[in-house]
């Protein structure tokens, strides 16, 4: 088996490739290459299995290029984020959706019997207010950010592409992942993690919202997970509507100073400092809270149980680090 994770640089592109790397297979069968494709190399393990490309998503020729080997699988993870795409208009249309639509061009220009499962990472932002208290699947997608719109789109193109036989899709919305490990991002949502993350190194973090914002959050494991059963699940089910809202975690900024004080103490908790941010304020205030994702847990998809054990997790994972 052939796969290409196209943003395997990325914090859940490169925990993906190293899980799939160190199991050696994928839904039972072999994983014989992987070719890993970011804006810079993900720096994986040196093996033979695995070829590294840096490269432009929104260049057509690379695109192809990247298509040409016929991986059976391909990871869409690559994507610049929320806040990047707010304040760059260009460069998130440019990634986001251009870059999209020329990965899905060039697997169409395969034709023949060329027809891969695309894994399609889209996002909750898809949904705008005003908002039911609790998500379902019927809810419409009229999103109120560049980003999306943007995802919103690629959404359309996969279900489209799918239903003319062009390949297999499945889009999974990722809720926000936290704790998300290293350095901050340029995501309007990076603070979820920075309230966590910072603390937990002795650092302060700022917090730009009130503590009763809530928020759909999973942990990177989690992430990784909706991944790879997107890529091996039976999608006979799915139908033509081949995005699924990814369970997850309804939490409040509440419920997350008192889950990491009870992990770490009060100690911990002091190094949050409150910092109102507008610009921040506004662009969460239009993103769902709650949802009811009864599609993907139906299709077997599995959600984190509880935040205390994801920030648990993150732990565990900053001592293999470091250790």
């Amino acid at each position: 088996m052939k796969l290409l994770i196209i943003g395997a640089a990325g914090m859940v592109g490169r925990r993906l490739a190293e899980t799939i790397l160190r199991d050696g297979t994928l839904g039972g069968a072999r994983v014989d290459t992987l070719t890993a494709f970011d804006v810079v190399k993900a720096g994986l393990s040196t093996t033979d299995r695995v070829t590294e490309i840096a490269g432009d998503i929104s260049d057509r020729a690379t695109v192809e290029r990247l298509v040409a080997d016929r991986p059976d699988v391909i990871f869409h993870l690559a994507a610049i984020v929320s806040g990047e795409a707010e304040a760059d208009f260009d460069k998130g249309y440019a990634i986001n959706l251009d870059g999209t639509r020329y990965l899905f061009e060039a697997i169409r220009a395969q034709g023949g019997d060329y027809h891969p499962r695309v894994v399609y990472t889209s996002s909750i932002a898809v949904f705008g207010a005003p908002f039911e208290d609790k998500i379902t699947d019927t809810f419409i997608t009229a999103p109120m950010t560049s980003y999306g719109a943007q995802k919103m789109i690629g959404e359309l193109l996969l279900n489209d592409y799918s239903r003319k036989g062009f390949f297999d899709g499945v889009g999974i919305r990722l809720p926000t992942i936290v704790v998300r490990p290293g350095k901050p991002n340029k995501a309007a949502s990076g603070f979820f993690s920075g309230i966590i993350r910072e603390p937990l190194a002795g650092l302060d973090a700022v917090l730009p919202v009130d503590d009763s914002v809530r928020h759909w959050v999973a942990s990177p494991d989690a992430a990784v997970g909706f991944l790879l059963h997107a890529a091996t699940m039976d999608t006979a089910p799915l139908g033509a509507r081949r995005c699924l809202t990814m369970p997850g975690l309804c939490v409040s900024i509440t419920d997350m100073i008192e889950a990491l004080r009870a992990v770490a103490g009060d100690a911990a908790v002091a190094h949050i400092k409150r910092e109102p941010d507008q610009t921040i304020r506004t662009i969460v205030a239009g993103w769902p809270q709650d949802f009811a994702p009864e599609r993907a847990l139906a299709a077997g998809f599995v959600a984190d149980t509880d935040f205390q054990s994801i920030i648990r997790s993150h732990l565990r994972d900053t001592a293999d680090a470091t250790g």
